[in-house]
């Protein structure tokens, strides 16, 4: 298997300490609508969209494809983690590897969610693609989003600019994997 659509998808739901990951369901369109219309979580994304144009664009499940996770916590959705192939990235490094994107409503942020809900996400990826390396990308500005990098075990490739930011662009081997 070389890419993730062609996995068995959707995956059983992946269950941590804390947390279920699973399929995006019609439940979770709000939570979306919520992730992407916010100001703080898309503070080093390019800034939220539009509520409105969300609520018009929007399908009734959305971002249902392999790759995608909801990350839920106590049955609501606080997040999600996206594993899909870099394609027509900006920089060489990266491109046709698998990237690692991740979203988390402001009221999850600081205990730790992300760090589970991506490790596990990683761990199902190390098990239906072994040997896969996986990207990640952020804003170096982004404190929590690096921190985060480096506990999952990414290092940097390279730093470049775009969307008038500096990028940060990781890199995590398939034997890295968490503890």
């Amino acid at each position: 298997m070389d890419d993730l659509r062609a996995t068995a998808w959707p995956p059983a739901p992946i269950r941590t300490e804390r947390l279920v990951l699973r399929e995006p369901e019609a439940r979770d369109r709000a939570a979306f609508i919520e992730l992407l219309a916010s100001p703080e979580v898309n503070a080093y994304l390019g800034g939220p969209r539009q509520r409105e144009e969300l609520e018009r664009e929007l399908p009734e499940v959305p971002e249902q494809w392999a790759g995608s996770f909801v990350v839920e916590l106590d049955g609501e959705m606080i997040g999600q983690v996206l594993l899909r192939r870099a394609t027509g990235h900006r920089r060489p490094a990266a491109a046709g590897k698998l990237d690692l994107g991740y979203l988390f409503l402001p009221q999850a942020w600081g205990s730790g969610y992300a760090a589970e809900a991506c490790a596990a996400a990683l761990d199902w990826l190390a098990g239906v693609l072994p040997g896969e390396p996986v990207v990640l990308t952020t804003q170096s500005a982004n404190a929590a989003s690096m921190r985060l990098a480096a506990k999952l075990g990414f290092t940097e490739v390279e730093r470049f600019e775009a969307w008038d930011a500096e990028q940060w662009l990781g890199m995590r081997k398939a034997a890295a994997l968490s503890d």
